[in-house]
């Protein structure tokens, strides 16, 4: 069937579908990037890596930029407020293999914002520019920008920020739609995502509030955007992210999943994580994600209860796999 959207240029990279997951701190490791990458993504980012601690080649933020060899395009998201640290940085990850290094100016954690980087670099939009002007001059690969509206809903500065970013070389932008100050609470704003979209040259990606497939799909051809970012809606839900690709192909997208099946996924996820990092690290970072895949499921918030004080994967697994058997059996009944 026609495809109902282009490809996502970057540079001389063509990402199909133009379907990127969006990085998430202390989520989207390499792992998780790779159990969602084969529901149709067409581009994986890194959790955002500090480029100060790149520099002192920390094991832990090593890790944290290793690709599972399905990401193939793979960007690497690096935050900081210093031009020359913030280069070092980009050169280093992409010799590590990065595809596409990306710039974070939108991160509001105030972990982040407190040293000045993420959506703080917004108050200085002559800093960005610094930065994505070194940052492009010290890689031989595609430089993007994720950035959000502004520092306050006083300040909108995303169209001087993005307007600079091109300026220096960026190859594509992605716009969240909130200010920092407003973190998540209430609703991404894509009016100026379309405006974001009217005013470049170079490719953007929205983002913000993606959580149904076709409310997605409408957003992506109101604004005009090349591209669409999905994150905290797939998680637990990897299937919203095939029924966007299903749409974007063509096809109608397919069924939600039984709660059973989400649950049966939920165990691969979790037999995945333990293989590759081990019972003593996944275990801990999986309650969060069983949380997500237990949404919306009878009995959950008891079930979210017991699991945070489960130690063990083997235990964790087998409370999944009795969760699985009751609702088929009130199924079949």
């Amino acid at each position: 069937m026609p495809r109902t959207v282009a490809p996502l240029q970057i540079g001389p990279i063509a990402v199909w579908p133009p379907l990127v997951l969006a990085p998430m701190s202390g989520v989207t490791n390499r792992t998780m990037r790779a159990l969602y990458k084969p529901f149709g993504l067409g581009l994986t980012v890194t959790e955002f890596v500090s480029s100060n601690a790149l520099t002192y080649g920390s094991k832990r933020t090593l890790e944290m930029i290793d690709r599972h060899p399905s990401e193939r395009p793979g960007s690497t998201q690096l935050w900081g407020d210093d031009p020359a640290t913030m280069a070092r940085a980009a050169a280093l990850v992409r010799e590590c293999g990065a595809d596409i290094v990306d710039i974070n100016f939108g991160c509001p954690a105030p972990k982040v914002t407190k040293t000045n980087g993420g959506s703080a670099c917004l108050r200085d939009p002559d800093r960005c520019e610094a930065i994505v002007r070194a940052v492009v001059g010290a890689v031989d690969c595609p430089v993007t920008v994720k950035m959000r509206l502004g520092w306050t809903e006083s300040d909108l500065v995303y169209l001087d920020v993005a307007t600079r970013a091109q300026a220096a070389g960026a190859a594509a932008v992605t716009l969240h739609a909130r200010t920092a100050k407003q973190f998540y609470r209430g609703s991404a704003d894509w009016r100026h995502i379309a405006a974001l979209k009217r005013h470049l040259d170079i490719p953007v990606i929205g983002n913000g509030d993606l959580a149904e497939a076709h409310a997605a799909m409408r957003s992506m051809r109101e604004s005009g955007v090349d591209g669409i970012m999905l994150g905290r809606a797939t998680l637990g839900n990897p299937w919203l992210i095939a029924q966007v690709a299903d749409l974007m192909e063509g096809r109608s997208a397919r069924p939600d999943p039984t709660p059973a099946d989400r649950l049966r996924y939920c165990i691969v996820h979790y037999r995945t994580m333990v293989e590759e990092l081990g019972e003593r690290r996944a275990v801990p970072q999986m309650r969060k994600h069983v949380a997500l895949y237990l949404k919306g499921i009878a009995g959950a918030a008891a079930l979210r209860e017991r699991m945070m004080r489960i130690e063990s994967a083997a235990e964790a697994i087998d409370t999944i796999d009795a969760t699985i058997e009751r609702l088929e059996n009130a199924r079949a009944a």
